[in-house]
């Protein structure tokens, strides 16, 4: 009867689980994002991606995770120019931060084609060019880990329902898919309307001559640019398209805590602020960096660097 008893609250557990709806908090204004049809958000899908963003057991030697390269210090940027792979291939570009990247457009530095996070999940854990986590050709391997582990096939069935709890890379990427959609971060200075004179007098400046491109309310156009000399071992835009005119040309960044995701750039080239903007082709008087430093300053949201539905899941299945 003891064992009758177990199964059945299990059950309800993970019915209730299952049920729990996503509820997004945003601020007025803001609209939620647009979410596949195929991969709807769930607590239950939010919680396993949470998971899986913070294990190793993804790259094939089990040294490195998302989180590795996605640190939440850094507004899940890098702090590092570029960032080697599990082998030592070199990084070739600048991790981004992943805030509010349910909303942009692409998902890339250089490629319009990845328009999904679903998609872009699988680039770092089986891509080549470089290799990062390593698992080309090891397609099953993640799941023959994941699927040794009691909690996590717990965790996926409460995810999937749908799926009965199936343990595969499909599930894999809509996890971890879900989880980057709920790193919402709308609570800035800048948002609250809370800037020094100094940073109000940056907000005007930024209006006259960065808004062009740093556009809308994650200050990006989703469009690509050139600024930096064409680098032809980088050719961005053009590596895609095979046009000579794409040369150089790289997704616009968000500046969305823009102040902790450094070094900027595509490459990591740019060790500050002052110099990433230094190198676009504006021209500015001392007073007139100092406040604009103070209003990309006011774009960071502590409360987005600290939130612990963020952080690494210590008690997934409720013990440590």
């Amino acid at each position: 009867m003891i064992g009758r008893a177990a199964l059945a609250l299990s059950a309800l557990i993970l019915t209730a689980a299952v049920a729990a709806p996503w509820r997004w908090t945003l601020p007025a204004g803001v609209v939620a994002p647009v979410v596949p049809a195929d991969n709807p958000m769930s607590a239950a899908k939010v919680a396993l991606g949470r998971r899986l963003f913070y294990d190793a057991d993804l790259s094939i030697d089990g040294t490195m995770s998302c989180a590795s390269c996605h640190e939440q210090k850094h507004a899940f940027a890098d702090g590092n120019t570029t960032r080697p792979g599990v082998h030592g291939d070199a990084g070739r570009r600048n991790v981004p931060g992943l805030a509010n990247v349910a909303w942009l457009p692409v998902l890339t530095a250089a490629d319009p084609r990845v328009t999904t996070l679903e998609a872009q999940a699988a680039i770092p854990i089986f891509g080549l060019t470089p290799v990062k986590m390593g698992m080309h050709g090891s397609d099953q391997e993640i799941p023959r880990r994941l699927s040794r582990d009691a909690c996590y096939r717990r965790q996926f069935r409460a995810a999937f329902p749908d799926r009965r709890g199936r343990i595969d890379m499909s599930s894999v990427t809509l996890a971890l898919a879900s989880f980057e959609r709920s790193m919402v971060s709308f609570d800035t200075p800048a948002d609250r309307g809370n800037l020094s004179r100094e940073a109000s007098a940056g907000k005007a400046i930024f209006g006259r001559i960065c808004a062009s491109c740093h556009s809308g309310p994650n200050f990006t156009d989703g469009r690509f640019h050139a600024v930096l000399p064409v680098n032809k071992t980088d050719r961005g835009l053009a590596e895609t398209t095979g046009q000579a005119e794409d040369d150089g040309r790289f997704r616009t960044s968000s500046l969305r805590n823009v102040a902790v995701t450094g070094p900027w750039f595509h490459d990591g080239s740019a060790r500050t602020l002052g110099e990433a903007i230094a190198r676009h082709p504006i021209r500015l008087n001392a007073a007139d960096m100092d406040g604009l430093l103070a209003y990309l300053e006011a774009l960071t949201d502590r409360g987005f660097i600290e939130n612990p539905a963020f952080a690494y899941p210590d008690d997934p299945c409720g013990s440590k």
